[in-house]
């Protein structure tokens, strides 16, 4: 590699930090430039850069700069071996948010991350810290640890300060992205998995989050979106003939069980009916709709259906 391409801005560039991040990182941990050359500004080499991209997978997953310093410090070795420590070899300090930032509980190292991601609007990190979660835990084991509790925090801040929109969007988006790039089953197999929205329904996350996680259990699905009118849902079950309908609410005023009951009566009713989300009323859904309370239920169930099984009653 030139030198040229070795000094701060370029490696500043290369990381996606601040050339101010890059002389902390120098000053506090003693993870600067080592290559000097008469009459120049020293410069970062090879060895110099693995470091420091180590101290900045570690510091966006949450562990602490002091302890991120002392594992980029055993550099030179394989980042994969260094990688899968985090959370495990290493002892991180766990503690909640305050002020700017999101508070994730006790989710650990990778949430906090994510968050602190966010509140950046670091886009290249967001996604790095999904792909790394996904492809760790699965996409259950990400959405239940990881996503989720970021997710809850930024609501709660917004209900407490009406602002971060913008990290909501941003973080839903790169969530969005990085499920839609779970691997998914051959097109040969046709879906027999129908996902949708309720009716002036517009979350659509927790859909995706089963889509992907479907996916990797080798189950297709047609995920229809966000605000599925109830003629739309029965005319595309009447066409495709799912065996398995998943419909999502996430507020009480797009919870109406009236939407089942038109699909149930349209006489192309699927194996398994399912209500997901806290906006549907347990009480009043119409009898053979089964209610849905989380993710690995429901890649259980519509697994199943998918394979011809019958719902649970």
């Amino acid at each position: 590699m030139a030198d040229e391409a070795l000094t701060a801005g370029a490696v500043a560039r290369r990381l996606g930090v601040a050339v101010t991040t890059l002389r902390t990182w120098h000053q506090r941990y003693g993870l600067g430039p080592s290559q000097h050359l008469p009459g120049q500004h020293r410069r970062y080499t090879d060895e110099d850069l693995e470091r420091l991209q180590v101290m900045r997978r570690l510091t966006a997953q949450g562990v602490a700069p002091a302890e991120a310093a002392a594992w980029a410090r055993r550099v030179p070795m394989p980042i994969d071996v260094v990688w899968p420590e985090v959370g495990g070899g290493l002892t991180v300090t766990t503690r909640d948010g305050g002020g700017h930032t999101i508070r994730t509980g006790r989710a650990g190292p990778a949430a906090r991350g994510l968050a602190r991601a966010a509140m950046r609007l670091d886009a290249p990190a967001l996604r790095e810290i999904l792909e790394t979660a996904v492809a760790g835990r699965g996409v259950i084991g990400a959405w239940h640890d990881v996503i989720m509790p970021v997710l809850i925090g930024i609501g709660d801040r917004y209900a407490a300060t009406r602002r971060f929109i913008e990290v909501e969007h941003l973080l839903s988006r790169s969530i969005t992205e990085v499920l839609g790039s779970v691997a998914r089953p051959p097109s040969s197999q046709a879906p027999r998995v129908m996902l949708a929205a309720a009716d002036e329904e517009q979350h659509t996350l927790p859909l995706e989050a089963l889509a992907a996680a479907l996916a990797e259990a080798g189950v297709p699905s047609r995920l229809l979106g966000a605000r599925v009118p109830p003629q739309a849902l029965t005319d595309a079950v009447a066409r495709t003939g799912p065996a398995a309908v998943v419909l999502w609410s996430q507020l009480a005023e797009t919870g109406d069980p009236t939407q089942w009951t038109r699909l149930l009566s349209s006489g192309h009713g699927p194996l398994l009916a399912a209500a997901a989300g806290p906006g549907w009323p347990a009480d009043r859904l119409p009898e053979g709709v089964v209610r849905l309370d989380s993710l690995d239920q429901a890649v259980r169930l519509v697994a199943a259906a998918a394979r011809g099984c019958p719902a649970p009653r």
